[in-house]
């Protein structure tokens, strides 16, 4: 009987952000705005690296993929989140399985690709004779190409591991999308073990990445300190320290979502970690990565200097 009545939930209910009714339209036209600039600001910065010679390097070939992820990132989630302001509505098992996985895929893939980054200013700035070397296409496109791949087989795991659970008792999912520790607390099933392969895995994964992030800038800063030109240690400086900047705000609410126990965890805090990284990071990146970057803002000068010309 158990069984069956589990069957019978085949859709859930997103509670969304909490806020007093009077709210929901201020709140939709704020997210709105937020979504409508990530996504002109990560596209705009990926055609501007696609069509900018002087930015076919391989710091820029990662930031435009980082930039892509960002704006899938933010495409998986707020969407929805959006609507729900308007008008509450169902969301289908399937649909919810189909946006955890896409969510799992880029959040994973963005730590990757993070540590990837930091592996590159790494080599520019503490091995830079052999930079051209070290970082070359071929080099380039099989970290992106394991940190596509990492993202995905690390979401298919949960996601196989998702698909054992049976819901019966509530569809409520107190969260503004299907977020998997929310989906955990609601299953009929002992969701002992999807606790275990997230504290496993998600947690190796932000443990090797952020391993990876915290080496490869202890030598950069070495590397720095050591230099006697003030230019070069402003010119570091600043390129690692907006990368670093974007790191911390990305990783620690990862961390205290998916590896600090479950069981002190509160949903309104949940939610507002999850706006962080979901919504906060994505808009932001484009910013910290682009207009502190001097190479950038000369490519942005000079198509806007082609375009008023013409």
């Amino acid at each position: 009987m158990k069984k069956e009545n589990a069957t019978l939930l085949t859709e859930f209910v997103l509670t969304g952000l909490p806020h007093q009714g009077e709210w929901k339209i201020t709140l939709f036209l704020v997210f709105f705005v937020i979504y409508l600039i990530t996504m002109v600001g990560n596209l705009g910065l990926i055609s501007l690296i696609w069509k900018d010679p002087h930015l076919h390097i391989p710091m820029y070939f990662l930031l435009g993929h980082l930039a892509f992820v960002d704006a899938w990132i933010s495409s998986t989630v707020t969407p929805k989140m959006l609507l729900d302001f308007l008008e509450k509505s169902n969301i289908s098992l399937t649909e919810c399985m189909v946006q955890f996985f896409s969510f799992a895929s880029s959040a994973t893939t963005e730590c990757f690709l993070l540590a990837a980054m930091a592996y590159d200013r790494y080599v520019a700035i503490c091995q830079p004779l052999l930079y051209p070397v070290i970082m070359t296409n071929r080099l380039c496109i099989w970290l992106l190409v394991l940190s596509f791949v990492g993202g995905f087989l690390h979401s298919l795991l949960h996601e196989s591991f998702l698909f054992r659970l049976t819901f019966c008792n509530s569809n409520i999912v107190h969260h503004f999308f299907c977020e998997v520790i929310q989906l955990l607390k609601i299953s009929c099933t002992d969701p002992s073990i999807n606790y275990l392969m997230l504290f496993i895995f998600s947690g190796s994964v932000q443990v090797f990445s952020i391993v990876t992030i915290f080496v490869s800038y202890t030598l950069v800063l070495s590397t720095i300190l050591r230099k006697k030109s003030e230019k070069g240690m402003r010119k570091a400086f600043s390129t690692c320290g907006a990368h670093l900047f974007s790191v911390t705000l990305y990783y620690v609410p990862l961390l205290f979502m998916y590896v600090h126990p479950a069981s002190s965890q509160t949903n309104d805090q949940d939610m507002f970690f999850s706006i962080v990284y979901t919504v906060i990071i994505p808009v932001l990146n484009p910013v910290i990565y682009s207009l502190r970057n001097k190479q950038v803002i000369d490519s942005i000068t000079k198509i806007l200097k082609n375009k008023v010309q013409i």
